[in-house]
């Protein structure tokens, strides 16, 4: 095996995961013109097409799924060891890719990021915004944040954040022309502004308590969409009743401009998590903000 065998490697599993020339480019700080030369260089020693390229579009071959399924972990890998070295320095360095929803963004991420790069500078961050249900090894995130029930078995989960409730939320101008539903089965009679999942597309059923018990409502609205702050600024404008969680409402709820109802139809949950893959040892810039951010949502009353 010759050492040029090896040049090429970190462009192509880059391109292969950003699906784009100019987006792995960005990350590797390379002009989109000189990764595409290496990733053809590649192909070329391999005697093989690994990506079919369009004006518009970019995506492995037959051939270049197959490297990139026995490639990607190896690098990853070689990767890991690298960024294992800086236990040895003072400070992280690097990149920190981290995979959230809005809710976790706009409630726990948006101040303990600039916060977090104030105390390590020499950390970048990457926060990607998606309510859907992301593999973060296959998209190259170093750590996600989902409820904890909903992570994978294989992905190591650390609680990341205060217990929730679900708040059903609505302004005081809907309210002037609807009565407040005094039972679940009053819902059937509002409008319920409903969200749509990003990855399956299917109508989320609100999920509450009867008695204790756990009941699904599924009932018409005039109003859909795929973005959990959108359903609040939307309950805002009075296009109908929202399902959230209370610390994305819990402002509103204060200054008057939402009211709550059914409190107690409404579950409650252990808070977010934070995850990543448990095979791997853990970067210090990952437990650098692990550390950094539970000590910090600790002391935030």
């Amino acid at each position: 095996m010759r050492l040029t065998q090896l040049d090429g490697l970190l462009a192509f599993v880059t391109v292969a995961k950003h699906k784009s020339f100019t987006g792995a480019a960005a990350e590797l700080d390379l002009s989109a013109a000189a990764l595409s030369q290496s990733v053809r260089a590649l192909e070329e020693r391999l005697g093989v097409r690994l990506f079919n390229r369009t004006t518009r579009s970019v995506s492995l071959t037959e051939a270049g799924q197959a490297y990139i399924e026995r490639v990607g972990p190896a690098i990853a890998d070689l990767l890991d060891a690298s960024e294992s070295l800086s236990q040895f320095r003072d400070q992280p360095v690097g990149l920190l890719r981290l995979n959230a929803g809005r809710v976790v963004v706009a409630t726990v991420l948006r101040e303990l990021v600039p916060a977090f790069m104030a105390a390590y500078p020499t950390v970048r961050v990457e926060v990607h915004i998606d309510d859907g249900f992301c593999d973060i090894v296959a998209e190259g995130f170093d750590a996600g944040f989902r409820l904890g029930d909903s992570v994978e078995k294989d992905m190591v989960a650390l609680p990341f954040g205060p217990p929730m409730q679900i708040a059903i939320v609505g302004s005081p101008s809907y309210f002037s022309k609807r009565s407040k539903p005094a039972s679940i089965a009053d819902l059937r009679e509002h409008d319920l502004i409903r969200y749509r999942f990003p990855s399956s597309k299917q109508l989320y059923r609100w999920e509450l308590l009867d008695k204790g018990q756990p009941v699904e409502v599924d009932s018409q609205g005039g109003f859909v969409c795929n973005d959990s702050l959108l359903m609040v600024e939307a309950a805002l404008d009075g296009l109908g009743l929202a399902y959230t969680f209370d610390l994305a409402v819990a402002e509103h709820v204060k200054a008057g401009r939402l009211v709550r109802v059914l409190e107690e139809a409404c579950p409650s949950y252990p808070g977010f998590h934070i995850y990543y893959p448990g095979r791997r040892q853990l970067p210090l810039k990952l437990r650098k903000f692990i550390d950094f951010g539970t000590a910090r949502l600790r002391r935030k009353p």
